[in-house]
């Protein structure tokens, strides 16, 4: 029995650990099929012997994606999960079990289930006032600013006919085009590839800012309609006045009359579910009536009257030729698997990131090994298993994750509580060097006309060792190269010229410093209006920064107090690179607002909460998003969030309307 117990323990704890990486960091580590397997293997265990009950088990709850910074909000109708199936026999045992249920003729309709992040959104008199995460399944995060940038949303509806009060629920979906971009634009950053647009679109709805939001061009379906009043006492007849009103409803819902029909749904879909501009994981069943819904009624964590079948991943096998480790501008080494060629997906696959050393000891990965590889809704290739039964006796050796740099022989360092192994390195190590210099020649960094093969040229040649050495380039040097002539090398030298016009924001971005992307560029530029204000911040004045955080804190003091990073900054100084904020962006700043903390909250008419936010930080103020012993003000709008209300009068925080503020800062 302490067998049965330990196992039972085990099975919870790796549970939880999954929902977190799935939920909280959107980051999972194991497919959906694979954790549902594990939730039924506990779920029998349970059954089997209840003595070990536990309220607090997986099996009790739905998976959370609560976050700390958002308010949170009970549902109404509690949002559950749907039960999985994989298999037509599966799809054919809940037809049948609903047939016998009911004991009378009912409709099916079938949906696509899209692979996004799940939304409800609440309207009254026909307009949107709240969306909310699913969360727990009881309470979710209030995310409306968010929402509200996502163009397939209504804000106020069309038509008429619609309750005075009603719920609509749907998926926020980053469509693959964007999904690629944003990929791309990532990679060039060296940040992590989102894996899949489920896992980005999930990231990007949990963002503070809502105009990192917008600029992501998320979209959203719709699929169940709740409420009191409703127009239909079908779910088919809901969602078509549903889409009258205004919202984005999928053309590819069916109805269904037989099992057969239901069959021909999964097997048109399955294959033509690739042509979609956004992704897919499924389909999913209901029972069309809202009577025979409520007859069926629910189990403690999903409806009787609804099930999901989902796709099989797409997956093949392939033999592991070798591992290759790539560095990159920041010093991150990346293990790359090369493959026998495949077709998988429709594409043909000769590597799939392994992505750190954790990964690859966990797969027990030997070279000559027969791996399987999945997409499914990945579009980054990704190896999952080894066939085991395909192991020779003359087994290859053993993939290791390597200890110094392939590229300079640098022994390689993993700080504490990442994933990644760096090679610190920064100056000796090519790809490193290439890789900045390759960064700041970027269109939003510097702007400079050239790209990764001019940059190899001249890395190669000996004229560039350094951003700064772009600006000692000559005529005749340019000409000394293979395939330039005359114009394209005047072209260079020119843009080099344009670029010393390029803001200090900008400047500051294109060193390549370990965090700081274009947005925190910004915030530092704002706060400190100088590179030379920049180089004397402590670790104390950086954390004060909003959105600048202990790790990007550390890493701009470590990047500034390396002596050869000064000496880069003195001469792109004195080669007439801005360095400063311009005097006329200064000159609209004031102090005002100095020291004092202000959070946003609800909804403006004078301003927008973005354009309040930066008349905050203009006049020497801090934006929060949660009120705290150090908030000094609340800036109130419309539907103020109850939380916040409720927190500002036990701390005691004043709270300010647009006039006050706008008082405030024209004093």
């Amino acid at each position: 029995m302490e067998e049965i117990e330990a196992k039972i323990k085990t099975l919870r704890e790796e549970l939880e650990r999954h929902n977190y990486n799935y939920y909280v960091l959107s980051n999972p580590t194991i497919s959906d099929r694979e954790f549902d397997r594990m939730m039924k293997t506990l779920q029998v265990l349970e059954e089997e012997y209840p003595e070990y009950a536990d309220p607090h088990s997986p099996t009790q709850r739905v998976g959370s994606d609560l976050s700390k910074e958002f308010e949170q909000v009970v549902h109404k109708y509690p949002m559950l999960s749907l039960g999985n199936t994989y298999s037509e026999e599966e799809v054919r045992d809940f037809y049948e079990r609903i047939a016998r249920d009911l004991n009378e003729p009912f409709e099916i309709v079938a949906e696509l289930k899209y692979d996004g992040t799940s939304i409800s959104l609440i309207y009254q008199k026909g307009r949107l006032v709240r969306a909310v995460t699913r969360g727990d399944g009881t309470r979710g995060d209030d995310v409306t600013a968010n929402v509200k940038t996502i163009r397939s949303v209504p804000l106020k509806l069309m038509s008429a006919g619609y309750p005075a009060e009603f719920e609509i629920r749907g998926e926020i979906l980053l469509p693959w085009a964007e999904f690629d971009r944003l990929n791309k634009e990532r990679e060039e950053q060296e940040e992590p590839l989102f894996a899949n647009p489920r896992n980005a679109a999930s990231g990007t709805l949990k963002q503070q800012n809502p105009t990192i939001v917008a600029a992501r061009k998320l979209d959203a379906y719709f699929y169940y309609l709740l409420g009191e009043e409703l127009p239909a006492d079908t779910h088919y007849d809901n969602l078509e006045a549903a889409r009258k009103w205004g919202f984005k409803i999928p053309d590819v819902i069916r109805k269904c009359d037989t099992l057969q029909d239901i069959y021909d749904y999964i097997a048109y879909w399955d294959t033509e579910r690739k042509n979609l501009p956004v992704a897919t994981d499924g389909i999913v069943l209901k029972v069309n009536s809202l009577r025979q819904q409520k007859n069926l009624g629910f189990t403690a964590k999903s409806p009787r009257w609804a099930i999901a079948y989902k796709f099989q991943a797409e997956r093949a096998v392939t033999r592991l030729n070798s591992v290759s480790f790539q560095v990159g501008r920041t010093g991150t080494v990346t293990p790359v698997a090369n493959l026998e060629p495949v077709l998988l997906a429709g594409t043909t696959v000769k590597r799939a990131s392994l992505h750190n050393a954790d990964i690859i000891e966990g797969l027990d990965l030997h070279l000559g090994d027969m791996v399987y590889v999945e997409k499914g809704g990945e579009i980054i290739p990704k190896i999952v298993g080894v066939d085991m039964d395909a192991r020779s006796m003359l087994l290859g050796a053993k993939v290791c994750f390597i200890r110094i740099c392939p590229e300079c022989g640098t022994p390689l360092v993993r700080p504490e509580g990442e994933a990644a192994h760096y090679c610190p390195n920064e100056s000796g190590c090519p790809p490193q060097i290439k890789g900045r210099i390759e960064h700041f020649v970027t269109r939003k960094a510097m702007n400079i006309n050239i790209g990764p093969e001019t940059v190899e040229d001249l890395y190669n040649a000996g004229f560039v060792k350094n951003a700064a050495d772009l600006y000692t380039l000559t005529l005749s040097d340019l000409l000394s190269l293979e395939r330039w002539a005359d114009k394209s090398a005047r072209n260079l030298l020119a843009s080099l010229e344009e670029s010393k016009q390029v803001p200090f924001e900008r400047v500051l971005y294109g060193l390549g410093i370990r965090y700081v992307g274009e947005t925190v560029a910004k915030r530092l530029t704002s706060a400190f209006h100088s590179m030379e204000q920049l180089e004397q911040a402590s670790f104390e004045d950086l954390i004060e920064v909003d959105e600048i955080g202990e790790r990007i804190a550390k890493s701009i003091t470590d990047y500034f107090a390396d002596a050869r990073n000064l000496t880069l900054i003195s001469r792109l100084k004195e080669y007439g690179l801005q360095m400063s904020v311009d005097e006329e962006t200064i000159a609209n700043r004031s102090e005002k607002l100095k020291g004092l903390t202000i959070v946003i909250s609800g909804t403006f008419n004078q301003h927008s909460r973005d354009e309040y936010k930066a008349m905050i930080e203009q006049h020497g103020g801090k934006n929060s998003g949660s009120v705290s012993g150090k908030t000094d003000y609340i800036l109130a709008g419309a539907n103020m969030g109850p939380a916040k209300l409720e927190k500002a009068a036990k701390l005691g925080v004043k709270i300010i309307n647009e006039e006050e503020f706008l008082n405030m800062i024209a004093e």
